[in-house]
């Protein structure tokens, strides 16, 4: 039986979600297109369509919206020379292109985050979880460095960011994916759940960071990894890679992980 791009869709987009305005949508292509090959990634970008054209892939399915923000402002962009190649990239290529971000976020838990908690193998740590955040408290506290190396191991990631002592004890700690490292999502967990590390995917720096910094001058204790927006949020699409193929074996699925997008000198 024809697997069409609108049975994928479905099938992402179940259970529905509770929200009137939502970013998931057909960004390119025909619902009602037989689905040879699907590629998932965190943000379809020029490196990650020419790499599914290679593949053969027909459909993408991105978490992130492709064109610089987060709700569509392409007609800003209408005469931007990078926004006219890359739409010529994707017409030329043939390939549809689905985001699928609020439905990931929103099924009753967060599954960005789950996901990220299960790659670094502390799902029983959880005492709670809620749409912003997850608190843990590990069995046994581990020093920062070893929090580091550990993150860096699962995630296989070349480096973090981190602020705070190595040698500072870390047992309970604050999870945040993506763009929620704000004061406003930060600040009241630090305070209120009694943590001693805070891991988050990015958020503006002068606001969670200066906050730890200052308790951390003030002899409190505190530090904070900072993973990066892509690198807190890939565990998540990479499950949802392994779910459509167990969904659709008759269907290749491939995950697609771009490179980095930041080089330390």
């Amino acid at each position: 039986m024809k697997v069409r791009i609108r049975d994928v869709i479905d099938t992402l987009k179940t259970p529905a979600i509770d929200r009137e305005k939502t970013v998931d949508q057909l960004l390119y292509g025909d619902p009602d297109t037989e689905v040879k090959q699907i590629a998932v990634t965190f943000l379809a970008s020029a490196r990650v369509i020419e790499e599914a054209k290679k593949l053969g892939v027909n459909l993408i399915i991105s978490h992130e919206g492709i064109y610089y923000s987060h709700f569509d402002r392409s007609e800003m962009l209408k005469s931007d020379p990078v926004y006219l190649s890359k739409h010529k990239l994707i017409e030329d290529s043939g390939i549809a292109i689905f985001r699928n971000h609020d439905h990931v976020h929103l099924q009753g838990y967060d599954g960005i985050t789950r996901a990220l908690v299960a790659s670094l193998g502390w799902l029983d740590y959880e005492l709670e979880s809620s749409f912003v955040s997850s608190v843990l408290a590990l069995d046994k506290a581990m020093p920062l460095k070893e929090v580091i190396s550990h993150i860096k191991k699962k995630l296989g990631l070349a480096y973090v960011r981190y602020t705070g002592d190595l040698e500072t004890s870390c047992r309970r700690i604050g999870v945040l994916v993506g763009y929620r490292g704000s004061g406003e999502n930060v600040i009241p967990l630090v305070a209120g759940k009694e943590l001693d590390l805070v891991i988050y995917g990015e958020g503006p720096e002068w606001e969670s960071p200066e906050y730890i910094k200052d308790a951390i001058m003030l002899g409190m204790g505190k530090a904070l990894i900072v993973l990066g927006h892509a690198e807190s949020e890939i565990p998540g699409m990479e499950q949802m890679a392994k779910k459509l193929q167990q969904l659709y074996p008759e269907i290749p699925v491939h995950f697609i992980r771009d490179e980095e997008i930041f080089k330390l000198m």
